[in-house]
């Protein structure tokens, strides 16, 4: 167990700190705040298939949840779901499994944004999970030019406003993103302060009514809503809106879920974001999103389960939230 912590310190510890002798990431004027992270350690966090400047609709970003990989999160269910629909996507793995600092994994979604937008000589949809619905926000709100790159902007139980959950569970100490997670926290003030959108990105967020880990995302302030009247196009729907019976918990959201995917395929597909008089009511009735084949379910939902369960283990706990950097507090 000591070697397993002194690895998972480690981790966490590269992904704050640039390479010796390896160029750090910078921004042209204007375009925020200069990175942190290595070029080399951006640059191979981002996984791509097809070509992002051909095919009809726009390129796909996916970005995991907390405690997931992107390879766990989406190799068995999104991403061949895209496949499926003809579309080119990269996925980026956030260090350590989003475990982190959220301020710094934020900056492997800016150098995606970029990366994808320079090769597709267009704007691109992003898909998230969870922190991953809410992490592109810290990206747009920052480093303005990325949302330049950005049509839709897709999160599945975002943690927009955060979980009282987290308050337990830190007590004792848990990892630097769950405490940026937590209700209150001086990471979600700086996020939402003043506006939560911005002009010409179309705004998905969906969440389930029983959801158990972004808690409480229920009427009248679901925790994955947007509370905005700024610009952008948005709509926050919970899945129950659509098949009023529906049971979906956190982890299955992100994974199999039949209506989240047809929110999901609903908004990249159409102008503006996901529009629920579209969703044809079938869904209600199917139990697995396309993409997912019934004869591997059970190996793959064992590896996603595993992953969060081992992450979550093994991940080195911190005391207090990680700072704020200075760019977040010059306000």
């Amino acid at each position: 167990m000591r070697s397993t912590m002194k690895w998972a310190t480690a981790l966490a510890v590269a992904a704050v700190t640039a390479l010796v002798g390896t160029p750090i990431a910078s921004a042209s004027p204007g375009s925020g705040p200069e990175l942190r992270v290595s070029v080399d350690r951006l640059d191979d966090s981002l996984r791509c298939h097809g070509d992002l400047g051909g095919g009809s609709g726009a390129p796909v970003l996916l970005i995991p949840g907390t405690t997931l990989s992107a390879k766990t999160n989406f190799d068995w269910n999104y991403e061949p779901a895209l496949r499926d629909l003809g579309r080119s996507y990269c996925a980026v793995n956030l260090p350590g499994n989003a475990m982190g600092d959220i301020q710094i994994a934020a900056e492997y979604v800016v150098n995606a944004l970029r990366t994808m937008h320079d090769r597709a000589h267009r704007r691109i949809d992003v898909v998230g999970f969870s922190q991953g619905g809410m992490i592109s926000r810290w990206a747009l709100k920052f480093w303005p030019d990325t949302r330049d790159a950005v049509e839709d902007l897709v999160g599945i139980d975002p943690s927009n406003h955060g979980t009282l959950d987290a308050y337990p569970i830190c007590a004792p100490g848990c990892a630097p993103s769950i405490w940026q997670q937590r209700t209150g926290s001086h990471f979600l003030a700086a996020l939402n302060a003043g506006q939560e959108t911005y002009p010409g990105i179309d705004y998905t967020q969906m969440y389930t009514l029983t959801d158990e880990v972004v808690f409480p995302n229920l009427p009248p302030e679901p925790s994955s809503a947007l509370r905005t009247d700024g610009p952008g196009r948005v709509r926050n729907i919970a899945v129950q809106s659509i098949c009023p019976v529906h049971v979906a918990e956190h982890l299955s959201m992100g994974s199999i879920d039949p209506v989240a995917y047809a929110l999901v395929e609903d908004a990249i597909t159409h102008e503006g974001p996901a529009d629920p008089s579209r969703v044809d009511r079938a869904v209600c009735t199917r139990a697995l999103m396309p993409g997912v084949t019934p004869l591997t379910l059970p190996v793959n939902e064992a590896r996603y389960t595993t992953e969060v369960a081992t992450t979550l283990a093994t991940y080195p706990h911190v005391t207090s939230e990680p700072k704020l950097a200075p760019y977040a507090t010059r306000d």
